[in-house]
């Protein structure tokens, strides 16, 4: 049984110890957030009689017989945890996405590299079913040659509704991009590989707001991609990734429908299941905690999607090559 902690019992929090109380291999330990409330609901409703609650996580990771700790703080705070999880010998899940910036997701990265702990991050399009679907399609040549791949979002309110907390808010460690925009751009490399080039026109909420309106241009093996995103806005919410080829198109909307569009030919429905991405990636961990392995997204994956996010922001119009914090040629 793997004895996990939790540092951060919002609604990711709360959702990840849902999972946690229904897997075989896992126990919830110990529960942390500043509000102690928070944590103490958290651990009397997916916890036992054990587990253990605080405001501090320093006092967590020493926790005794404690195996691994998920990170689900805000992205400013995911250093210092995860760097005190993995002093303290603990394995690490750590909530998309890596960091607020690529600086700190390379500290994460070398951290990582330097211990012979487990480390993963959230990124579920690894195990979602559409998602995979797509990514084997797409490498079997079943759009034919893949000519463009498409992001559009739209967000008629940000945060959304049910997101009850202001740093999603800020331009610092929150916004659009890197609370949903991480999983696409994600997608996008696990499609096509490393994204090299950026350009974009960001718009902004306000001068140390969210950004709320962007339509730039990326290439990834040189395959041409568009990301277009609105929000604040009168319409439906959506979010998606296409790949057009010359054959056919694919797309993955509300996070996990899959649709062939073969033009004349119609539309088909490929996948229409959302899959249990948050228990395959407790499997996947605990298959690498085992040493049998594990398919878990790394900080370093991770880290080139920030560094991708990084590169949004700072192009201004400019083509920017993502990690060099440079023009590109």
């Amino acid at each position: 049984m793997i004895q996990i902690g939790i540092v951060g019992c919002g609604v990711i929090g709360n959702r990840l110890a849902a999972a946690i109380d229904d897997h075989d291999r896992y126990e919830l330990a110990a529960a942390c957030d500043l509000d102690p409330d928070r944590a103490a609901s958290l651990a009397a409703d997916h916890g036992t009689d054990r587990t253990a609650t605080t405001t501090d996580h320093a006092a967590l990771v020493e926790t005794d017989g404690l195996d691994a700790v998920y990170v689900g703080v805000p992205p400013l705070a995911h250093r210092e945890v995860v760097a005190d999880a993995l002093a303290a010998g603990r394995h690490v899940i750590c909530e998309k996405p890596i960091a607020a910036d690529a600086e700190t997701g390379r500290e994460l990265a070398s951290l990582a590299a330097e211990t012979d702990r487990v480390t993963a991050v959230n990124l579920p399009f690894r195990y979602t079913p559409g998602f995979v679907r797509l990514r084997e399609a797409v490498a079997a040549g079943e759009v034919g040659d893949p000519r463009r791949v498409e992001l559009r979002f739209r967000f008629p309110r940000w945060p959304r509704e049910w997101q009850d907390v202001a740093w999603l808010e800020s331009r610092e460690q929150g916004g659009p991009l890197r609370e949903v925009g991480t999983h696409f751009l994600f997608g996008v490399q696990e499609l096509f590989g490393p994204i090299e080039t950026v350009s974009a026109d960001v718009g902004y909420s306000g001068p140390d707001a969210y950004e709320d309106d962007v339509v730039g241009t990326f290439r990834a093996d040189g395959v041409r991609g568009t990301i277009d995103l609105l929000c604040d806005h009168d319409g439906e919410e959506e979010n998606s990734v296409t790949v057009v080829g010359d054959e056919a198109s694919l797309s993955l909307t509300e996070w996990y429908r899959l649709v062939r569009d073969r033009g004349r030919e119609g539309e088909e429905t490929l996948v229409d299941e959302r899959g249990d991405t948050v228990r395959a990636l407790l499997t996947e961990f605990a298959g690498a905690v085992d040493g049998d392995g594990g398919d878990l997204v790394s900080f370093a994956e991770a880290t080139r999607v920030q560094e991708v996010l990084d590169a949004i922001h700072a192009s201004d119009g400019d083509r920017v090559r993502p990690g060099t914090g440079g023009d590109a040629p």
